[in-house]
């Protein structure tokens, strides 16, 4: 078994409430990094956190917050130094998918989208970076879409939000790598989360989820839809020493079904 080298490390992760943003933290937890999470969602966010603890025995702080208000932002990355001391890790999760077609799109559309995606994650990694720095170093992981590389119809604003998040992660590398912060993304594809079992119901009306889920994977070239705990584990690796020679990066998480490396 190897030893990713996670043990007291802390780990901020946005939008922790449910699905990867839940996995990872679960994940985290498991190799013994404390961890904090925000969301929206308070309900949710302190039932993510229970769920969590029980089976990690693990530190979990878990601070509802907003990553779209600045002031949301600061206060929770100001509350889990005060409680840890310190942040190693960011995993940048936050965010929701929106689709429609580009002339459809209003400008309190775009403007959500990027403030949520986009400003979210530029706002939790400046807070975040002297606290690394006083470290020696750290690491923070971008989750994006692999259509942020390959944009199809009726994707905005979400394509192009996330496009920004990779070309955000390529340019952050270069400026913090003399810093030894490692910045990288995940491109996300079809993976099992509260989001995407609304979506496959809504695309696959009159079945059970499972059989949705069943024909929605029949698209990816691995003939089902990921899970959240697969995504977690790719998570987890860049957030490791096993990735200390990894930064400016981009892993689709999609079963193959991008067509694009």
């Amino acid at each position: 078994m190897y030893d990713l080298g996670l043990t007291d490390k802390v780990a901020v992760i946005t939008g922790g409430s449910n699905g990867i943003g839940k996995a990872t933290a679960l994940a985290l937890a498991r190799e013994g990094a404390a961890v904090a999470v925000c969301a929206r969602g308070e309900e949710a966010l302190e039932e993510a956190a229970r769920e969590v603890r029980a089976a990690t025995e693990g530190r979990v702080l878990a601070v509802r917050a907003d990553v779209s208000n600045a002031d949301d932002v600061k206060s929770f990355i100001r509350k889990v130094a005060d409680t840890y001391g310190g942040i190693d890790i960011l995993v940048n999760n936050a965010g929701t998918a929106a689709g429609n077609a580009f002339e459809n799109v209003t400008d309190e559309a775009w403007q959500a989208d990027l403030d949520l995606k986009l400003f979210g994650a530029i706002r939790t990694s400046r807070l975040v970076i002297p606290y690394m720095k006083a470290r020696g170093g750290g690491r923070i992981i971008n989750i994006t879409m692999i259509g942020g590389k390959q944009p199809g119809p009726r994707s905005a604003p979400s394509s192009v939000s996330r496009a920004a998040g990779i070309a955000l992660t390529k340019e952050m590398s270069k400026d913090l790598a003399r810093d030894n912060i490692l910045v990288n993304t995940v491109c996300i594809g079809v993976v099992k989360s509260g989001q995407q079992d609304r979506n496959a119901m809504s695309s696959y009306s009159g079945v059970a989820l499972d059989e949705a889920y069943r024909q929605m994977g029949g698209s990816i070239p691995l003939g089902r839809v990921g899970e959240t705990a697969e995504a977690a584990s790719v998570i987890l690796f860049l957030a490791s020493k096993m990735a200390s020679y990894v930064t400016g990066t981009s892993i689709n998480i999609d079963g193959g079904a991008s067509g694009v490396v």
